[in-house]
């Protein structure tokens, strides 16, 4: 099958602070996993899964990754046994749907069944269901779960909405995918520049109206300051693309490490001079306790008139009302938001009407390539635990991110 590499655009918290946790013996399947147990329309976990009391290190497939994926994990890692079961997942709907479909329900049978298979795991590939309960109820109920591998590039928030104790958190670890959607994300961001820049909202409206207007000069991206906030794989792959276009490219995160493409770093506590200097600002931060609400009245009372502001990291990181009242005085220019806050964004927000501001639905992100991608992430990671090295991406179980 085709493999399909990596972002190149990997997270400098990747390596930080990583631990590979201790691979115990694969240990006997909970009563309740066999044929039995399962549903009728279950089939057999596929040929080459583990073996109750195999003594192998037993991997557990949570989502309804696609089979040849399955399959490829079970051949580039033929050390761990592979367990999955189609029947038992809820089915996607499209690319990457690790939720899946939320009309379906499983039966009763089907549930203990799936449950007794997550329980199994040494290793799981993504939080159960996706759901931060589900992940609390199998780390309880499997003292040998060592990793999971979540889905999602913000999986801290995952881990902290699971409300593990501290001896939880020290027994498993937890990787995110993050620098998986580093291109496509770094892709809106620039569609989301160049939109503000070249004053979309005017061109549509003029389009609309059959009207063809004077003549009026647009920004160029050569001649524009873009300030990134937020260097992780997100991050560096949006300083690559503004780079690359002639932007001058400033940079904050919380480590004052120099991050390749950015021209020079911002302490967080110069932000806002940063902002003052910057034609158009691009979010790519964590959604956690110290940047809740960070872009907020304080801060965007420092912006320059009519700055351009793209926010892909997580919607709790700019306060809204605060982010209208700049759009309303022209503080902000444009806006273009692939999350929100609060996510639906709720019908009555002032934001879905505001003729500067460009809604999408947390979609920048999707890609036929994610689920190789982060299967190609998880059996490096995979390799890494076996061989007790650091794993990549590990979320920080102080701050979550």
């Amino acid at each position: 099958m085709t493999q399909h590499p990596l972002s190149a655009h990997e997270p400098p918290e990747g390596a930080r602070g990583s631990r590979s946790p201790r691979t115990p013996q694969a240990r006997e399947a909970p009563a309740g996993t066999g044929e039995a147990a399962r549903a009728p329309q279950a089939r057999e976990a596929p040929a080459g899964t583990s073996e109750a009391g195999s003594g192998r290190p037993r991997v557990v497939i949570a989502v309804d990754l696609p089979e040849p994926l399955c399959q490829e994990v079970r051949r580039r890692v033929p050390e761990v046994d592979v367990v999955w079961d189609h029947a038992l997942y809820h089915p996607r709907r499209g690319p990457a749907d690790w939720s899946g479909d939320p009309d379906h329900r499983r039966s009763p049978e089907q549930q203990r069944a799936y449950e007794a298979m997550v329980d199994s795991a040494d290793v799981l590939f993504s939080l159960p269901d996706v759901d931060p309960a589900q992940l609390a109820r199998t780390v309880r109920a499997n003292p040998r779960l060592r990793w999971v591998q979540a889905m999602a590039a913000g999986g801290g928030s995952q881990l902290r909405a699971a409300g593990l104790a501290s001896e939880e958190l020290e027994r498993v670890a937890v990787t995110t995918s993050a620098g998986v959607h580093g291109s496509p994300l770094a892709e809106f961001a620039l569609f989301g520049v160049l939109a503000g820049a070249k004053t979309l909202p005017r061109l549509t409206s003029l389009q609309r109206d059959h009207h063809w207007g004077e003549r009026w000069e647009m920004r160029q991206l050569e001649d524009m300051t873009i300030l990134i906030l937020g260097l992780g794989g997100i991050g560096r792959a949006c300083a690559l693309t503004f780079s690359a276009l002639g932007s001058r490219v400033l940079g904050s995160s919380r480590s004052s490490t120099p991050v390749p493409h950015v021209d020079e770093l911002v302490p967080m506590d110069q932000l806002p001079r940063a902002l003052s200097r910057a034609d158009a600002v691009v979010l790519t931060l964590p959604g956690t306790a110290s940047t809740d609400g960070l872009v907020g009245e304080g801060l965007l009372e420092s912006a320059a008139p009519g700055m351009i502001l793209v926010n892909v990291g997580r919607g709790t990181v700019v306060d809204e009302d605060a982010l209208v009242g700049a759009l309303d005085d022209g503080r902000i220019g444009f806006a273009a938001l692939d999350v929100t806050a609060t996510e639906p964004l709720p019908a009555d927000s002032p934001l879905w009407d505001h003729p500067n501001v460009l809604i999408s639905p947390h979609t920048a992100a999707l890609s036929s390539a994610e689920e190789a991608r982060i299967a190609e992430l998880f059996i490096d990671n995979l390799r890494r635990h076996l061989e007790g090295r650091e794993l990549r991406n590990v979320v920080d179980t102080v701050e979550f991110y």
